[in-house]
Parts: structure tokens; sequence; C-alpha cells
């Protein structure tokens, strides 16, 4: 069954609705479904796929030839062409009598098996771009190869493409499409620990409870999921280890880079290259607190909920889980869990607060969403604000997120209050989000002040599913 992705489904269909020469470049990380996207796209259309292995050059052109020759013809055969060039060139006189796709996959596994692939799609494009009918996608894994080698501007083939789509997991509403049988608090625990790449989300079992799929997953030594962090950065860059200490630490609590260096054991100009790498990844996020340009106080955060959560506590069990130990493992873990969901939850709440922008119904039309922390001079400590957002120098959004067994009270909200008046705008609106939801007093004190909105977790489930 395919899900969601319906925007980049309705861009290559534009693309391809145009009858004329298109290259669109697909990218994102691994598993995160662009093949699943593609199937989908040329179903039903005339298309040679082709996706490349990680082999030399004659194997790749050997596969290849077969993919054109058997669109011609119907039958698989070993036919090959002399050179890519060749069996490409056939292909774009092809398409001058059609409406025809090319799609190679795993690009880079090909690119690096013959050198000159750039330069001889950068021949043949220009050759045949303006009487050609050839939708020409390439798509790959590698994000550094594909920015670095395909879209940069220093790249044979910069200016050829027509557009590009870079992939990303899943947001909460199109995960919980995979997780339909799930009660609704559980959908939000199983998407802060699997996250939304959809082939973490397939190795989930709506037959057994959120503790059971953690045991058969993450603390499973047979699981797909039990090496998968680690197995994924072998793929992407060169020295894991280090990589994975500089994840661990994040992961454990270090945020800031003196924090991080200290951890690792490395000098913090070396640290910055291989977060630099991680952020490209899309596995690490660098924030600064909203509305401030400086990196002094920039803070690491892992980006993927899938790879917190297995950084977070799998390394410190991975003796106890080698052991056989899965019920003690998840018994060290399951304490963890709520707080560990905070994060998780303010995500979701960004993510509602989004859908309210798009569909007309925000009482603030912020430009960005993010988080605050500094000095709170008139309380004299450190503050943090969850969530914060701007329409202009007139109007702010803030919002405070909780997630925990205990409804939330008046004094929660009395202190979002003091902390959004540190910022003087003359008018603000205020969002408190609760997973069990507001005392009466709270729901009184938001109705006194009139700019508060209380919204439940059951509320942002079933605005967010409702899309």
């Amino acid at each position: 069954m395919f899900i969601g992705r319906e925007r980049e489904l309705s861009s290559l269909n534009k693309l391809y609705m145009s009858d004329k020469f298109e290259f669109a470049v697909i990218y994102g990380r691994r598993r995160v479904g662009k093949t699943a996207l593609i199937s989908q796209f040329i179903k039903g259309k005339r298309a040679i796929y082709f996706m490349g292995v990680e082999s030399n050059a004659k194997q790749n052109l050997e596969n290849l030839s077969k993919n054109i020759v058997e669109l011609e013809t119907g039958i698989q055969t070993e036919t090959s062409f002399l050179s890519f060039q060749a069996a490409l060139e056939h292909v774009f006189l092809l398409a001058q009598r059609e409406r025809l796709i090319l799609v190679i996959d795993e690009y880079p596994y090909v690119a690096r098996s013959f050198q000159s692939l750039a330069s001889t799609l950068q021949l043949l494009i220009d050759k045949y771009k303006e009487d050609s009918k050839l939708m020409l996608i390439l798509c790959g894994s590698s994000m550094s190869y594909m920015e670095d080698y395909v879209l940069s501007y220093k790249a044979p083939l910069y200016g050829r493409r027509t557009a590009q789509i870079k992939v990303f997991p899943f947001d909460f509403a199109d995960a919980c499409c995979y997780l339909k049988n799930f009660a609704a608090e559980d959908k939000a625990l199983l998407y802060g620990i699997f996250g939304g790449t959809p082939q973490y989300l397939l190795q989930i079992d709506d037959r057994l409870s959120v503790e059971d799929n953690i045991k058969n997953t993450f603390l499973n030594t047979s699981s797909s999921l039990f090496e998968e962090p680690e197995n994924l950065l072998k793929q992407e860059v060169r020295e894991p280890a280090l990589y994975n200490a500089v994840i661990i630490a994040i992961a454990t609590g270090a945020s800031r880079m003196a924090e991080i260096s200290s951890k690792v054991g490395e000098d913090t100009s070396v640290c910055a290259g291989y977060l630099k790498n991680l952020i490209t990844l899309g596995l690490i996020r660098k924030e600064t607190p909203y509305g401030e340009q400086t990196s002094r106080k920039s803070i690491y955060s892992i980006d993927d909920n899938m790879f917190r959560f297995w950084y977070r506590f799998v390394p410190a069990n991975n003796s106890v889980i080698a052991r056989g130990g899965v019920d003690l493992a998840y018994k060290r873990i399951e304490p963890h869990l709520s707080d560990y969901m905070g994060k998780v939850f303010e995500e979701i709440c960004k993510q509602y607060l989004w859908r309210l922008l798009l569909i007309g119904e925000a009482p603030v039309e912020f430009k960005e969403l993010g988080r605050w922390w500094g000095n709170d001079s008139s309380a004299r400590s450190q503050a943090e604000i969850d969530i914060m957002g701007e329409q202009d120098r007139d109007i702010a959004l803030f919002g405070e997120c909780k997630w925990t067994n205990e409804k939330a009270d008046a004094g929660i909200l009395e202190t979002l209050v003091r902390r959004s008046q540190m910022f003087r705008y003359p008018k603000t609106h205020l969002y408190l989000f609760a997973k069990k939801g507001f005392t009466s007093g709270c729901e009184d004190r938001a109705r006194e002040l009139g700019n508060v909105t209380l919204v439940s977790y059951e509320e942002i489930l079933e605005k967010l599913e409702r899309k």
C-alpha cells in the first residue's frame, strides 16, 4: 500500500504532462521511500527503470541495456550497447517519437563506476532537449554525492535540471497512516520511537503493544533495526566510529559544541566538521534561539526520532541486550520514555500549528517556528520557550508543550504569560498544549486572558489525521 507523498507525486505529474524534455533530481536519505515514490509515479506510463548497482561500469551498462531492450521488445535479452553514450542516446532518440521516462535509481553507484556519465548526460541533454519528450529522473541516497556532484553549480549537470525533490521522512500525520490500529497515545509514542521513515514504520507490528514492538526491534539482535543506524553511517561516511561518538554524545545530553567536544575527546574544529556532515545527512539539527543569529548560543540535537531513540538507549544497554536480557533492558528504558517524549511532542505541536496556518485557521500568520532559550532577567534564571513565531514586529505566538500524565494547571499558563512578556510585542497569542488536558483553573484563567488557546493531544491528533 502506497501512503502519502501527494505533493511529490503532483510535482512529478506536472512535469510529465508538459510533454517536453524534463530533468528531475530526486534525493533523500536511505529507506525514506524514494524508490516507492518513483514506482508509484511511473505506474501505467512508458518508462525505463534502471537501478544502479555497486559494481563496475560493464555490469551497470549491461543492466541498463536490458531495461532499454525490454521496454522496446517486451523480451529480456543479454544484448548490450557498446557504451553508456550509445545506450542513453538511443533512449533520447526513442523519446523524440513518444513521451518516455528514464529513471536512473541509485545514480551515484553508476556515476562512480563510469566517471564520464555526468558529462555524457550533459552532452546528450544539450543536443536533444529541444526536440525530446524524455523525462529523465536521477535518484540517489548518497546525500553528499547528489548535492556535490549533481546539484552543485560546479557539477556538469548544473543548470540542466528542471526540478529537484528532496524526499523527507513522513510527518506525524502521514506516519499515523501506518499506525491506525493503535490507541491515540501509542501513535505518538511509536512516532517518537520509529520516526517517519517508511521502512522503519513497516517494522511495527500492530498486533503487539508498544513495549513488545520496542523489544522486538531495538532490543532484538536479529532485528534489522538493531544495527541500522551504525550500518547507515558505514555507507555514508569514512570514519563511522567518530560519527557514532558525536551522535552518542548528543543523545546523552551534550548539546553545545564544547560539551560535545569534551565527551568525544576531539578538538571543536574536528567535531565541527563531523557535525556539518551529520546535518547534511539530516541526522543532526543545529538551532539558535528564535530571532537570534549568533552561533554562540547554538545547540545541536538529533533530528530523526528513530536515531534519537536508538542512540539514547541501545548503546548504553548493548551488553545486556547481547546476553538476551531484553526484559531488563526495557525495564531500564521505560522510566525515561515520558521525558524522552517531551521533544517529540514539541515537534508534533509545531506540525499542528503549521497545519492551522496552511488551512487559514492560525491566529498568528507566522513565518517560521522555533524555540527560544536565554536569560529571564525578572526571574533571574535561565528560561525556555518551547515554540515561538512572529507575524511581524507587532504580533507573535508563544507555545508551551506538556507531555505528562497530569493535567496542565494555571501555574504553567502563568509561566508562559510571564515569559511571553519578556519580548514586549504589542499583541501575543499563547498556545498551551497538554497530553492529558487542563485543570478547570487553567481553563478559567485562559478565558479570562482572552488570548490563549488550550489544545489537548487528542485535539491535535484529530486535526492532523483529518488532513
